[in-house]
């Protein structure tokens, strides 16, 4: 048997093991199982790779970031973005991918609503808010983190308001709005300015903060086809070892 998981605190939101179950039934694969692992701490994560024969693994909140130091290798992607969601094992050896930050890229889209092309706001600073300045970058778009915390290059959430009007982009790459908290927004301010509002949540489809920045006349992009392709793109690696 060939055995995957995704690996996380708290993973009753996530629909991976549907997705990947999905796969295997399409492609004949009766061999393959995939589950969902939650871990209070990443302690014994190795152990647990060498006990359950882990083929390979998806990483998720909180430990996009963590997971690093516990880690053989990354990817070059992997390592100029600082998040890995995505664990190749081979041999022993782990081997970490950031599979966020193309299919972000790819499911971003909507660029003939962004007449202006003005920037982006990126909601929070953690591993995904990483993968997704690391595109916006490759895409020549400018960008600002807004976090709770602000520090270094980052900025509060009060000056974000207050600089709304200078982009045209935001996107939510916090758990704010996801369930069981159906609804919280991310962003409890003027939704007008934007063209376009993404939010990395898929469930709900769609958040509180969709339903207002469609009202608001934003075109707008939840996180389900970027979930999709971030798993097409781990099915790969897995496939290639």
């Amino acid at each position: 048997m060939k055995h995957y998981a995704l690996v996380g605190r708290k993973l009753g939101h996530s629909w991976s093991q549907r997705w990947f179950e999905e796969r295997f039934v399409s492609e004949g694969l009766k061999d393959c199982t995939y589950s969902l692992h939650e871990m209070a701490t990443l302690d014994g994560l190795r152990q647990w790779v060498d006990e359950e024969h882990i083929g390979g693994f998806n990483v998720t909140i909180p430990y996009k970031q963590a997971i690093l130091p516990l880690l053989d290798a990354l990817s070059p992607e992997a390592e100029a973005i600082g998040a890995v969601n995505c664990v190749c094992v081979n041999n022993g050896t782990l081997t970490g991918h950031n599979t966020d930050a193309p299919a972000f890229a790819e499911t971003l889209g909507g660029s003939e609503a962004r007449s202006e092309k003005k920037g982006a706001l990126i909601l929070g600073t953690g591993g995904a808010s990483r993968a997704v300045a690391y595109a916006l970058k490759n895409l020549g778009i400018d960008f600002l983190h807004v976090s709770r915390n602000p520090a270094g290059k980052s900025i509060g959430y009060p000056e974000a308001a207050a600089r709304a009007l200078e982009f045209d982009l935001l996107v939510n790459a916090t758990p704010v709005g996801m369930w069981p908290d159906v609804d919280a927004t991310p962003w409890p301010y003027d939704l007008e300015q934007f063209h376009i509002v993404y939010d990395l949540i898929y469930n709900p489809s769609p958040t509180l903060l969709l339903k207002q920045a469609a009202a608001a006349g934003a075109t707008t992009v939840d996180g389900l086809a970027m979930l999709h392709r971030q798993a097409e793109l781990s099915w790969q690696l897995w496939r290639q070892q």
